[in-house]
């Protein structure tokens, strides 16, 4: 979510509309769009996912006024434990049981907006904006030698009493932030920090300076700060020179089609305060200087960054020294680059489109399809080239009660296919299948009706007529969904079969077990040799008709019979068929996925030996 524009200094451009006559428009006669509305009682549409628990927000936070209490990001770690941030503070969340998930600690501390990460022991939260204390304190901040500004380290080894570790003061602060393992020493993290507002005056946190040339290394505008952790003894974490990946970049096009009306929910009105105003001008004439997420893929060694007008693909097998491998704009005004998240090959990209700001209804039945979505994006071999393939968005139209936009999210391990869980706020939860990138599709939903009647704007916040709410970011992590609501608490989900999802898919990412997930970072998906996992491949030929009906067949009778034998004849078994399945490959509509299939009888097996 972006912040208010009364940050200082924050930066955004103001784009003429353009008709077009390609645009499409999301279906008004969806279950979604007609919910009765209500806060702790709205309808509920859901499709292939249920709702397995709701817990309303803890009562240091159960308030709607304004931002200042709303949810924000999630992490998760220590085998049961969920970390939920909030704008005031964080919660931690126990879910050993997810039926019934249990508050171990709630910790108020003005921190907007409080996006979490959790490495061990150590839990990690963004501050960003003129309003937070080093002491946690409400009541602003009267002297700047009070201000925070950058990542909060918290001690949770004892879950139920987390400790302020430390406060690392950063020049832009930290909007959101990215934790990169060291390669070479497991005791060292590395922190990106993505700050959304101008660099602070020296007078406040020295080294700091607002430029305009991206190859000024002093200019702390142009650069991402990074924090170097040093895992054992966290109260030395201190910032070193930042990642300079926006050198040489042009600023984006104009508009050629798909391009937003200008109104009071554009995210690009273009405001310039505070005495470098001068200095702030002349950034429109300029490449980008900020990105709202950055997504790291450390398997990979690779980072993708979002940075409202471009998408850039970034080298971080050092990261200290991080190279630019490519970078793309998009004519369509697409309105603001916000988070980026890789297929677990690593050959696509997705990347969401924040119009309105989070705060904005862009998903009513006005609202064209191509902007406030996804598109996806394929990478060269060598990760130099980017490019731009389909836009997704969510098909049901909502109110205009409810803000809505594509946001935060993740992958869902199933084998074979890219599938995607995000929140979209109040537009609810929604699973994108992007395995072909030009043709992503919906196969699962879950949505709550509008917080607010039409009539209603008793709470309505400062920034719109009516409550901000809905789902911040909605991820999949050992068996579950997890979503955290801002305005009305925590939700947990589970998958149910369905002809777009089978159950031996399900099955099958119930196998990827993760004892650490943060998003942001995110982690390459191994599967375990076994039956699930065959069988999932199976079912997705069966689905495309990717291989004949009579192999397909043949296939799962051989597979039936191999699961009933044990050791060396269960592995004959497996091996004889492994290589009946290659010379299905020859002749199949599915070629690569048969192959995919076949490598993974071979998996298993050699685990049957």
């Amino acid at each position: 979510m972006r912040r208010s524009c009364k940050l200082i200094g924050l930066i955004a451009i103001l784009i003429a509309p353009v008709l077009v006559s390609a645009q499409t428009y999301p279906s008004a006669t969806d279950p979604r769009s007609t919910l009765k509305p209500g806060r702790l009682d709205a309808g509920i549409a859901e499709s292939n996912m249920h709702l397995v628990s709701f817990s309303p927000k803890p009562a240091a936070f159960d308030t709607s006024r304004g931002l200042t209490f709303i949810n924000s990001d999630l992490a998760f770690g220590n085998g049961h434990y969920a970390y939920q941030g909030n704008f005031a503070g964080f919660t931690v969340w126990d879910v050993s049981n997810p039926t019934t998930p249990v508050i171990a600690s709630v910790v108020e501390c003005i921190t907007a907006q409080g996006d979490p990460s959790i490495i061990g022991n150590l839990l990690f939260i963004s501050a960003e904006g003129a309003g937070n204390r080093n002491d946690c304190s409400k009541g602003g901040v009267q002297d700047p030698k009070d201000h925070m500004a950058g990542v909060r380290i918290y001690d949770v080894s004892n879950p139920r009493a987390p400790k302020l570790v430390k406060n690392v003061q950063t020049c832009k602060g930290s909007h959101t932030h990215t934790v990169i393992p060291s390669p070479t020493d497991k005791n060292i993290i590395y922190i990106y920090v993505s700050g959304q507002q101008a660099a602070r005056p020296a007078t406040e946190l020295a080294g700091c300076k607002n430029g305009t040339d991206p190859a000024d290394p002093t200019n702390s505008l142009y650069q991402l700060d990074i924090i170097k952790v040093p895992l054992d003894h966290p109260e030395q974490a201190a910032v070193i020179p930042g990642a300079r990946i926006f050198t040489g970049l042009e600023v984006a096009p104009a508009c050629a089609t798909f391009c937003a009306p200008a109104d009071g929910h554009n995210p690009a009105a273009f405001r310039i305060r505070g005495p470098d105003s001068a200095t702030y001008a002349a950034l429109m004439h300029t490449g980008p200087h900020n990105c709202h997420d950055v997504t790291a893929y450390p398997a990979l060694h690779l980072l993708a960054a979002a940075c409202s007008s471009h998408a850039i693909l970034v080298d971080i097998s050092n990261p200290e020294h991080p190279v630019r491998l490519a970078a793309i704009t998009d004519t369509n005004n697409f309105q603001g680059r916000h988070t980026a998240g890789f297929s677990n090959d690593g050959k696509k990209t997705l990347w969401t489109d924040e119009w309105g700001g989070g705060t904005g209804p862009m998903c009513q039945a006005n609202s064209i399809m191509e902007l406030g979505g996804n598109t996806i994006v394929t990478e060269s071999a060598d990760n130099k080239k980017m490019t731009q393939h389909a836009y997704f968005k969510l098909p049901a139209a909502q109110t205009a009660q409810e803000n809505c936009v594509s946001h935060n999210g993740g992958l869902i391990p199933v084998p074979g296919r890219d599938l995607y869980v995000q929140g979209w706020y109040q537009g609810g939860i929604d699973i994108m299948d992007f395995t072909d990138a030009d043709h992503p599709f919906e196969i699962a939903y879950f949505d709550r009706g509008p917080i607010d009647a039409p009539s209603d704007t008793s709470k309505a916040s400062e920034r719109s007529h009516y409550t901000i709410g809905g789902s911040w970011g909605a991820y999949y992590w050992n068996g579950m969904i997890y979503s955290s609501e801002l305005d009305r608490g925590f939700d947990v989900l589970e998958l149910m079969p369905s002809p777009q999802l089978s159950a031996n898919e399900i099955a099958a990412a119930k196998l990827v077990k993760l004892k650490e997930y943060n998003p942001q970072s995110q982690p390459k998906l191994v599967w375990p040799a076994a039956f699930v996992v065959v069988r999932s491949y199976l079912d997705q030929l069966v689905r495309n008709n990717g291989l004949a009906a009579d192999r397909t067949t043949a296939v799962s009778t051989a597979l039936d019979a191999a699961e009933k034998k044990s050791g060396s004849a269960r592995a004959a078994a497996l091996t004889a068929l492994a290589k009946q399945v290659d010379g299905d490959a020859s002749g199949a509509g599915d070629a690569e996925r048969v192959h995919m299939m076949s490598g993974a009888i071979k998996q298993l097996a050699a685990a049957s030996k």
